[in-house]
């Protein structure tokens, strides 16, 4: 302000001294400077609004740049973060690489001695093929030696006894009229005859030699001769039944008894992980409250049925290979199981190890059955045949070609009936040598179960359905469906009930299915705790319980 106060003083002292001819070029130079000043004033104007603009944007600027010089800092401490990670991991990498060939070398190791174990264990199955193979041809010489020297025996004994005869029908006895005279002949004929088991015809030579001083003589030779015929005829008729005199007759269980009314199950009342894989089969004893189960880990486990719950009784060890069914004889003293090691096996319940190996089969045993008959038994191979066992002798007494794979066999008096792969069911007499009847049916067979009046037989197949057989006319009677059933192996297992008026058997999606026998309807679907398919049932011989098993390891009780 002061500067401008002196600029206009002197410019009026110079107005004031100029002549004027020069007040025009003054007014023009103020003019001009005033242009002048008020383009400065403009120009600063703009120079403080840029300057303004400038300080704002040199703020965001410099926050840009602190949060870029933050964001700086985080990166290089995340980059010393990585770079540490990274020597880390390289590290890991070379110890793992270290570990790695550490572990090649052991597995190379390790291969060449499952190598050398492997050729070790082919040496040594085929030398207990060859010991098998020697054992049963020595056990075959051993019972063929032991049948001859018991015919040469017989016959011996018989030839014996026909010249005890022929000397004592020559003898010459003099009876007299004393009791005791003729008692005493009498009597020594009668000790003569005893012994005798297949006298020749001498009633000729009898007649001939013997004295006859009194007419009681010729009573006497009669009844001689009467003596001769009734034992030659009791020979005859023990020769026809196949046994020696002193041979005993079949011995043959108790018959189970049956229950009149089966309960039908509604509900799951113990469920349990019974085994540590697989359970493939099931059983009940006769007497309802010991129930056997088997499966792909080797074992068998008994359990008592107490109060609706199950309790382990027993662990049988000593199984070849796993389980692919159970049978309790009807004693329920001994269970016999079939397995994938080519064999069955006979335990006594109470003793933990196996008592006897059946071998003989080239194939998975699928199926072992005790027989009425005492000490004999059935198993069916997947090597298509099927044997009869002398229990005592632990002897193949039979063994039946079939022709195809056998899933499971029934036994009745004087009938063996076997299911196969190629959709048939065969009947076997176990009195001969052939095949007596086929049924085929459609799918491949799984199981086979006989009713206790051994009329009616249970099959179940592949094709999803369940047949009932009536063997007094050989057809197929019923034929039993539904929805959502569905067979889920070539070994699942339906039963009857025990009074033959349900069929019961387990589906792949873990329900139990229940058809009524006589109607064929679909009496009843069980669901619950199984999860996987159901491989086996079983109903107790009171109609009370059933049990099922399935692919999950469980083993469930209904009630």
């Amino acid at each position: 302000m002061r500067t401008r106060n002196r600029l206009e003083f002197r410019v009026g002292r110079e107005e004031s001294g100029l002549d004027s001819d020069q007040v025009p070029s003054l007014a023009t130079l103020r003019v001009k400077w005033q242009e002048e000043e008020e383009g400065l004033r403009l120009v600063c104007g703009e120079m403080a609004y840029q300057v303004v603009e400038k300080s704002v944007a040199l703020g965001a600027l410099e926050s840009e740049l602190q949060e870029l010089q933050s964001r700086l800092a985080a990166l290089e401490v995340r980059v010393a973060q990585l770079r540490e990670a990274r020597a880390q991991q390289a590290q890991q990498v070379e110890d793992r690489r270290a570990q790695n060939a550490v572990q090649r070398e052991a597995y190379e190791a390790l291969r060449a001695h499952v190598g050398l174990r492997e050729a070790a264990l082919r040496r040594l199955q085929e030398e207990a093929r060859d010991l098998l193979e020697r054992l049963v041809q020595r056990k075959a010489r051993a019972a063929a030696e032991r049948n001859l020297r018991n015919e040469r025996r017989e016959r011996a004994k018989q030839a014996r006894v026909s010249q005890e005869l022929k000397k004592a029908a020559k003898r010459i006895v003099s009876i007299s009229e004393g009791p005791d005279t003729l008692g005493d002949g009498m009597r020594e004929r009668t000790e003569t005859l005893a012994l005798a088991p297949e006298p020749e015809p001498l009633e000729n030579e009898a007649c001939e030699k013997w004295k006859r001083p009194f007419r009681s003589a010729s009573a006497t030779s009669l009844t001689l001769s009467h003596c001769v015929d009734v034992v030659k005829g009791l020979l005859d008729f023990k020769k026809r039944r196949g046994h020696s005199i002193g041979g005993a007759p079949e011995q043959r269980y108790q018959i189970i008894p049956v229950c009149v009314a089966t309960r039908l199950p509604t509900q799951a009342q113990d469920v349990l992980d019974a085994h540590l894989s697989e359970v493939n089969a099931v059983r009940f004893g006769p007497n309802s409250s010991l129930l056997a189960t088997g499966g792909a880990d080797r074992l068998i486990h008994l359990w008592n049925v107490v109060g609706s719950r199950l309790e382990v009784n027993q662990t049988l060890e000593g199984a070849g290979g796993s389980i692919t069914s159970v049978d309790f004889d009807p004693s329920g003293y001994q269970v016999l199981a079939a397995t994938y090691n080519q064999a069955a096996q006979l335990w006594k319940v109470g003793e933990a190890q196996s008592k006897e190996t059946l071998s003989g089969h080239k194939d998975k045993v699928t199926a072992a059955k005790f027989k009425l008959t005492r000490h004999q038994a059935v198993t069916g191979s997947r090597d298509r045949t099927v044997k009869e066992w002398d229990l005592g002798r632990a002897y193949c007494s039979r063994t039946i070609n079939v022709l195809s794979y056998c899933n499971d066999v029934v036994c009745g008096d004087h009938i063996i009936i076997s299911g196969h792969n190629d959709q048939k069911i065969r009947f076997w007499d176990s009195r001969g040598p052939h095949c007596t009847q086929v049924i085929p049916v459609q799918g491949r067979v799984t199981s086979l179960s006989l009713s206790h009046d051994q009329l009616h037989l249970l099959s179940c197949s592949r094709d999803n359905t369940l047949k009932v057989i009536d063997l007094r006319v050989s057809n197929i009677r019923q034929v039993f469906r539904a929805d959502g059933f569905k067979c889920g192996s070539d070994w699942t297992k339906a039963v009857f009930s025990p009074d033959r008026s349900y069929a019961l058997a387990g589906s792949c999606d873990g329900a139990l299915y229940i058809w009524d026998v006589d109607t064929g309807k679909l009496e009843s679907r069980l669901q619950g705790p199984h999860c996987t398919a159901v491989n086996a049932v079983a109903w107790c011989y009171s109609g009370s319980y059933v049990v099922s098993v399935d692919q999950g390891r469980k083993v469930v009780l209904w009630h």
